[in-house]
């Protein structure tokens, strides 16, 4: 499977950055998240290890995230019930408050029976993780200006 998505935002790309680099936040915010466990960080990596419960689905992964603050985060799996798993999350800035999101994510369950059992659940899952990270910042940071995010994908 794959997900592309996109969103136009009234933040920094640096503060998208941050909230999409601090994966310690994600069960705060993402219904599907169970759990997030930073492992280690530094200037330019992250690994963390999810625990996903939405839906009876239930399972942990570790991804390994080589980042360039503020324009790239990768998102590369270590270990979990993928057969492949690696995505992409970029921001262009477009003014001191202003952004562009993309975000792309190539992944495989691991096996039939996961793939049937798990693969329309965490389709759903990928899909909304933009605007998840949108309506993060809203509530984060406030709503900026009058307009919405425009998104695309």
């Amino acid at each position: 499977m794959e997900v592309h998505r996109s969103a136009l935002v009234e933040y920094s790309a640096e503060d998208m950055f941050d909230l999409i680099e601090a994966a310690e936040h994600y069960p705060d915010f993402l219904p599907w998240c169970a759990g997030a466990t930073i492992l280690s960080r530094d200037d330019s990596l992250v690994v963390a290890n999810i625990a996903v419960a939405w839906h009876g689905l239930k399972f942990q992964f570790t991804t390994r995230n080589p980042k360039r603050r503020p324009e790239w985060l990768a998102v590369r799996l270590e270990r979990g019930p993928f057969r492949r798993f690696d995505g992409d999350w970029k921001l262009q800035s477009l003014a001191p408050a202003a952004c562009k999101v993309e975000f792309a994510l190539r992944y495989e369950f691991d096996g039939a029976i996961a793939r049937k059992a798990a693969g329309a659940v965490f389709e759903r899952i990928a899909g909304t993780f933009v605007d998840a990270f949108v309506n993060r910042a809203h509530a984060v940071y406030g709503p900026r200006g009058a307009g919405e995010a425009r998104r695309s994908g």
